[in-house]
């Protein structure tokens, strides 16, 4: 049982060498009730290729970086919390990743892969344990709508809009946020407001677009009674995983889960 952990040295001690291996880039995460569960290195599926990222588990957040030094130093510190994730297990691709699950978010969501199936089992029952604890703890609901996954650059050569236009050092990708396809320029030249991802309107496909606007114009023609609202304008395309890994490669790690069979100090 995790709970037994919240007060023990033993936690105490594994949060604050997790908060010492992220240095000044990362966030303070000693707080009362919080409980390091597990952690482990995973294979995140980036924007440009998959990179390995070092992940920790607590009884309420998920947290990731990446590796500069394995088990010393890691940077660019990202903080998810739990009672916004929603798993998908992922079909193994017998020419590519196995072992593979969707971490979903209402602002992000991204696929991760373990090096085993029973690693990718050890790491699912743990999260959707903590996400189960939390919501009924909390009494809260589990969000609804979800972030949609970017599909990797390398997986589209043309515009998976209009199937015509050829990806260039000039002609570059970019992402709808809505569906996650990869297209051009001209088929993604609308911005919508996503107010689960952004203040501010993003970009989009020409298909999320027309969609988004009908729904809109549906939605607005209903509580016209009501109220008004205005949009403002968007953002750029960004994509915070693509700096490269500077840490060697590291053999396996199996990772590690506390708390089972665990006597508290």
């Amino acid at each position: 049982m995790v709970d037994k952990l919240v007060n023990s040295e033993a936690n105490a001690r594994r949060i604050a060498m997790v908060e010492s291996c992220f240095g000044s880039s990362g966030q303070p995460l000693a707080v009362p009730g919080r409980v390091l569960v597990g952690e482990g290195v995973l294979t995140k599926m980036c924007r440009k290729k998959p990179k390995t990222r070092q992940f920790y588990l607590f009884n309420d957040i998920l947290v990731y970086g990446n590796i500069i030094i394995n088990k010393k130093k890691y940077n660019k510190q990202h903080i998810i919390p739990l009672e916004e994730v929603k798993l998908e297990s992922i079909e193994d691709d017998p020419r590519g990743y196995q072992h593979g699950w969707l971490i979903k978010t209402a602002s992000k969501s991204f696929a991760v892969y373990a090096a085993t199936p029973v690693e990718k089992g050890e790491w699912m029952a743990h999260i959707n344990k903590c996400i189960d604890d939390l919501l009924r703890k909390s009494g809260k609901k589990a969000v609804a709508e979800h972030a949609a996954v970017w599909v990797p650059d390398g997986k589209a050569h043309v515009c998976m809009h209009c199937e015509k236009s050829q990806f260039t050092l000039i002609n570059r990708r970019h992402h709808c946020r809505k569906c996650g396809a990869v297209v051009c320029g001209p088929c993604s030249n609308k911005r919508f407001l996503l107010p689960s991802q952004s203040s501010k309107p993003l970009r989009v496909c020409l298909r999320c677009y027309d969609v988004l606007s009908g729904a809109k114009a549906n939605n607005l023609a209903d509580s016209a009674h009501k109220s008004n609202n205005q949009d403002s304008s968007g953002e750029e395309d960004s994509d915070d995983d693509d700096e490269a890994q500077k840490g060697q490669d590291m053999a396996h790690d199996v990772p590690k889960f506390y708390g089972d069979n665990e006597k508290a100090e």
